[in-house]
């Protein structure tokens, strides 16, 4: 490796949408490229990605043209974007414009590039006919256009991306073509990540949500295109030692272990240990001020730039007098409305005059008071009628300043508004007040990138035309999961369905964790001859499993491990391995998955996990001997059961494959189990009609009928 220091390669990220750019639709593909080039720094040492830019623009064929121009024209030479990737407008619709824009930008086609991100889409889904991309250089910027799916972007930017600091390069001038090849087709491969050694396999026909075969002879989940991140890294183990006797990946059925080798802990233990490894808020962004703040959490405390209000305003409609005056007839000297004062100036009000001012406008200097117009009476009127010449004050005893709001009395300047570690809520308070200061912009905690993976043989996609065969299930657990995701306000990577193959699983998963900063799977973590994912994060990723077993009930085989970073700049990922029934994955999600999502979002303390309240409850409930987390409905009742209050109700079958349970349900009942020495579980099987127990809000309380 050459001790020169790397190149740096400067990307302008485009994001073409109509939505985004209102405000209507949140940009989750930038996340991600950015995610894709980072990951492609740890394989290609010579040079480095370095977003520069990034931009979201409507569906305008000349808002388009302006940006890329702006990047790769008016600049110096050394300013200029070595790459721009635009993401969005490449489909069939009417307002799909940016082939065209970008066509009429370029000096020189790149349609070897072109085809190598249709040749991996089509490796992946027939769907990618739909697609227009476009590639080629203006001046010396290498310009590509990605669709505009989020995964979709990943997909073609992964499928070129090791080739393109050569290119890059070869644009801007810094190697010449005759240079860059004269080490061979060897230098050059092991230059871009790439092994050319063998010669690559032809892609297999598969489902669009299963592995794809990729041109490096490994399987890939849909999306993800090997980068030769990790082929040169060579995996330690960091397991603790007392579980080594864990079964291998892929050993025969009869050698499998006949009891868990982990230890079941209790869910405290569970969060103690998730709170420990998982790490702080890795990197803070600047966003503007607008609904898609909604969710983040504030890096600094906030201080007013500015008093609110920045000058004496009248808090009703009426007139501003001298208080002195009292009662009697005065003429209407000036007007003051809530706009802007021309001039920025402010007449005096003398004693025996008065003026006529609206709510929030600027109250005269002199003025001591505001009368309401209801405590008036019109006494003169031009000839037109259209203006006020004389009015009677009726109100007597004004007080000094009365219904006059003082400079900084809402918001002084310098105070603190917003403190540090503050989450901008969709209440609407926070937003409120950073705009009514002025403030456009904030520094807060980036949101982790989240991937969902299912696993098994029998698992199908939901949207799979082909009816069930024989063994087969939908696929419900990653539309679930991806649906509570969102709903806690962070961004979904869909990394579809793996089967039960080793190799197929390890490749999956080490082609999705560069991209992600926690990986959630679901199934394949209890006691079956192809329950694969505790033996791979153990012996094939390297990862440090903390638990694999918890005393709750549903999700008993949840596991939480930690994978080791790839490079020294970059984080462990987090990975939760969890059951595969659908009810325990939903369940164990909330109560694991969350803290740690919050934790690395900024949030500390109690506000990682969901709130806890106590519930009357309205049915009787049988107890299991470990915890159960009994999905429910909690409300407002005003009944004779518990004097009126909080109540809580099951929503019926309790099963761990029941789905169904959490339809309807707004809470998890927490049931202390029969071995746990809680004073008001010990010794009793059932939790009797009127006890209380602790309700974890997982959605709204219902209140006065609802339910009618």
């Amino acid at each position: 490796m050459s001790s020169a220091s790397p190149t740096r390669l400067k990307v302008g990220i485009l994001i073409v949408s109509t939505t985004a750019s209102a405000g209507i639709t949140e940009d989750l593909t930038t996340p991600l490229l950015r995610n894709t080039f980072a990951s492609a720094n740890e394989s290609t040492p010579a040079s480095q990605w370095v977003v520069a830019a990034t931009q979201i623009v409507k569906d305008s064929l000349e808002d388009i043209q302006s940006i890329i121009k702006r990047w790769t024209d008016n600049c110096d030479v050394g300013e200029r974007m070595n790459l721009v990737v635009t993401s969005g407008g490449t489909g069939f619709d009417e307002s799909d414009v940016t082939p065209e824009a970008v066509s009429q930008l370029l000096h020189r086609q790149a349609p070897g590039l072109v085809h190598a991100m249709l040749s991996a889409s089509f490796s992946i889904t027939p769907f990618a006919v739909m697609s227009r991309p476009v590639a080629g250089i203006r001046n010396s910027t290498i310009i590509l256009t990605l669709p505009g799916s989020p995964k979709g972007a990943v997909e073609n930017l992964s499928a070129v991306i090791k080739l393109l600091p050569h290119a890059c390069m070869q644009a801007v001038g810094l190697q010449s073509s005759r240079k860059l090849h004269s080490g061979g087709l060897q230098k050059l491969s092991t230059d871009a990540g790439l092994t050319p050694q063998s010669p690559p396999p032809a892609p297999q026909q598969q489902d669009a949500h299963h592995t794809t075969l990729t041109t490096e002879g490994t399987t890939k989940p849909p999306g993800y295109h090997s980068c030769g991140h990790h082929h040169h890294h060579t995996p330690k183990p960091h397991t603790n030692p007392s579980f080594s006797q864990i079964t291998q990946p892929g050993e025969p059925v009869p050698s499998r272990l006949r009891s868990s080798p982990w230890p079941m802990i209790s869910v405290e233990e569970a969060h103690s240990l998730i709170s420990t490894h998982t790490p702080n808020p890795p990197e803070t962004i600047t966003l503007p001020v607008n609904p898609f703040l909604i969710g983040y959490v504030l890096v600094h405390d906030i201080t007013a730039p500015v008093s609110v209000p920045a000058y004496r305003a009248s808090i009703v409609d009426g007139y501003a007098v001298v208080g002195s005056d009292g009662p009697g007839v005065y003429p209407v000297v000036t007007v003051s409305h809530a706009a802007p004062t021309p001039g920025d100036k402010l007449p005096q009000l003398r004693p025996g005059q008065v003026a006529r001012v609206t709510t929030g406008a600027p109250v005269p200097h002199g003025a001591t008071a505001v009368v309401m117009v209801e405590d008036t009476r019109l006494i003169r009127a031009t000839e037109d009628g259209r203006e006020e010449l004389e009015v009677e004050i009726l109100a007597s005893d004004m007080g000094v300043e009365e219904n006059i709001r003082q400079v900084g009395s809402d918001v002084a300047m310098g105070s603190v508004i917003l403190s540090g570690g503050t989450e901008i809520t969709a209440i609407g308070g926070e937003i409120g007040i950073l705009a009514s200061v002025g403030i456009s912009e904030v520094l807060v905690y980036r949101k982790p990138v989240v991937g969902v993976l299912s696993t098994g043989d029998e698992v199908v996609a939901s949207d799979r035309v082909e009816g069930l065969r024989l063994g087969e299930i939908w696929d419900s657990n990653r539309p679930t999961l991806a649906a509570a995701l969102r709903g806690w306000g962070f961004g979904v990577v869909d990394l579809g369905i793996v089967k039960d193959i080793a190799e197929t699983l390890t490749q999956t998963l080490t082609a999705a964790l560069p991209t992600v900063d926690v990986l959630i799977t679901t199934g394949g973590v209890s006691m079956g001859e192809r329950d694969l994912l505790k033996p791979t994060i153990q012996h094939t990723l390297a990862g440090t499993i903390h638990f694999g077993r918890v005393a709750m009930k549903p999700g008993k085989p949840t596991t939480f491990a930690t994978i080791p970073p790839t490079s020294p700049t970059s984080l462990p990922k987090l990975m939760f391995a969890l059951p595969g029934n659908p009810a325990s994955a939903l369940v164990t999600a909330h109560i694991f998955v969350l803290p740690a999502l919050r934790q690395l979002s900024g949030f500390m303390g109690p506000r990682r996990y969901l709130p806890k309240v106590k519930v009357v409850l309205e049915e009787e409930v049988r107890r299991d001997p470990r915890r159960e987390y009994v999905r429910g409905v909690v409300r407002w009742s005003e009944s004779k059961v518990g004097g009126g209050g909080l109540v809580a109700r099951t929503t019926g079958g309790q099963r761990s494959s029941r789905v169904g349970s959490a339809v309807g349900g707004n809470a998890l009942l927490e049931i202390h189990g029969l071995g746990e020495r809680e004073p008001e579980a010990e010794g009793r099987e059932v939790v009797k009609v009127g006890e209380r127990v602790w309700a974890l809000m997982v959605g709204m309380v219902r209140g006065v009928g609802w339910d009618e």
